[in-house]
């Protein structure tokens, strides 16, 4: 479902030409709900009607700056009663205007932090991998890993880490006696 409201939300967005638009108030909204532990029960309880949430809505909409294509479309998914899947909204569209713009997002953690070289070089491999023009890449610092990588791009993941070697050599003595 999220994936349908998504795809019609981008499809509207690229005939108004408005689509940057759109991410930059989905962004912001998600920011809100990731900020509000009372508004993320908002839209997720069905408790409240549909015209007490376009209500707040408006409210919210209006102080945070977020109108046009993006309100209207907001107020039209808690007329539907499906306020409650947004984050899963917001997330397909920002994949389909990623996959638009040529850009790939990749999870990479790493022992320590990367040099600049190495973060470019690793981008450049992802890309390659990924087959898109560009790769954002979220890198995240654990020292647990002891070494090496783990790479999560789309739905691929590789674990190349020295904690996941040793441990595997650690199950197969085991299995030795």
């Amino acid at each position: 479902m999220s994936g349908r409201y998504a795809q019609a939300l981008f499809a509207l967005a690229q005939e108004t030409h408005t689509t940057d638009e759109v991410a930059g108030d989905l962004a912001n909204f998600a920011k809100l709900l990731f900020e509000s532990e009372d508004l993320r029960n908002f839209v997720r309880s069905p408790v409240f009607s549909a015209e007490q949430q376009i209500k707040v809505l408006d409210a919210l909409l209006a102080q945070a700056g977020i109108g046009g294509t993006t309100a209207k479309f907001l107020k039209l998914v808690a007329t539907k009663r499906r306020l409650f899947a947004i984050s899963d909204i917001i997330r397909d569209y920002n994949i389909l205007y990623d996959r638009a713009r040529g850009l790939s997002r990749a999870a990479v953690t790493v022992a320590e932090p990367l040099k600049e070289e190495h973060v470019e070089a690793l981008k450049s491999a992802l890309a390659a991998v990924a087959g898109s023009d560009s790769v954002a890449v979220d890198i995240k610092v654990d020292p647990s890993i002891l070494g090496g990588l783990i790479v999560q791009l789309g739905s691929r993941m590789v674990d190349s880490s020295l904690k996941t070697k040793l441990n595997s050599i650690r199950a197969r003595m085991k299995e030795v006696g």
